[in-house]
């Protein structure tokens, strides 16, 4: 992977990352504040799903893994992302989704950044009640063509279980039944509870109430960040 060895650009404008547990609604505010902002969002999830549908090397490494719910090695995830952000549109500035996830991904985001300060970061902690959580990613299927997404109630196809693009057959994954959430969610905690501490002592750390209404945690996000609130 070439360039992972070169220190990021120093970005000139926003740089924000969110942090929550799967299903807490951090994708759709951080595609929301970029295009606000006009800044790239960078969303690991997304980068792997298009490896996996386009069955890039990556992909064939990432694939088994994420189909079973498991977290891909973070020196993987940070050479990913390393090479993303000395790309010229993140100069002004961009939102980090789903990364970091560990404290050592974070230890390897603030080492390659080498002076781009931590203390300039705005960092959102998205929280959602565990029961809406459940609810949301238990009823998320997926496309095994084109790797889109929907949501039983949220979402739904425009046909019963059939995607809307390529009318194949939607699939609930392993790691969305109810089980495997669970688990999810209690190893999203353990994993995230040090991270947490890490970004309330280094950067602009704010706790947020997710179980709100989309437009109006969007409203509270554009104000922190645009230095409103």
């Amino acid at each position: 992977m070439g360039g992972v060895n070169a220190p990021a650009r120093a970005a000139s404008g926003p740089r924000v990352i969110f942090l929550g547990p799967p299903g807490a609604g951090k994708g759709t505010q951080a595609a929301r504040l970029a295009a606000h902002l006009r800044v790239p969002r960078i969303s690991t999830g997304d980068m792997l799903r298009e490896a996996i549908a386009a069955k890039t090397p990556l992909g064939q490494k990432a694939g088994p893994i994420m189909e079973k719910g498991g977290l891909v090695p973070d020196a993987l995830l940070i050479g990913i992302i390393q090479e993303r952000l000395l790309q010229p549109d993140c100069a002004r500035g961009y939102i980090l989704d789903g990364f970091p996830r560990t404290l050592p991904q974070a230890e390897g985001f603030e080492g390659m950044s080498q002076g781009d300060a931590t203390a300039d970061l705005i960092v959102f902690n998205v929280d959602v009640p565990r029961a809406e959580l459940l609810r949301r990613l238990s009823g998320r299927r997926w496309c095994p063509a084109c790797q889109s997404t929907y949501h039983v109630d949220n979402n739904p196809p425009k046909k019963d279980m059939l995607c809307d693009r390529e009318a194949a057959q939607l699939i609930q994954r392993e790691d969305d039944k109810e089980t495997a959430v669970a688990r999810r969610l209690t190893e999203y905690d353990a994993a995230t509870a040090p991270l947490i501490d890490y970004y309330r002592r280094r950067s602009r750390f704010h706790d947020i109430d997710g179980y709100r209404p989309v437009d109006v945690v969007f409203a509270e996000l554009t104000q922190i960040v645009t230095g409103r609130a």
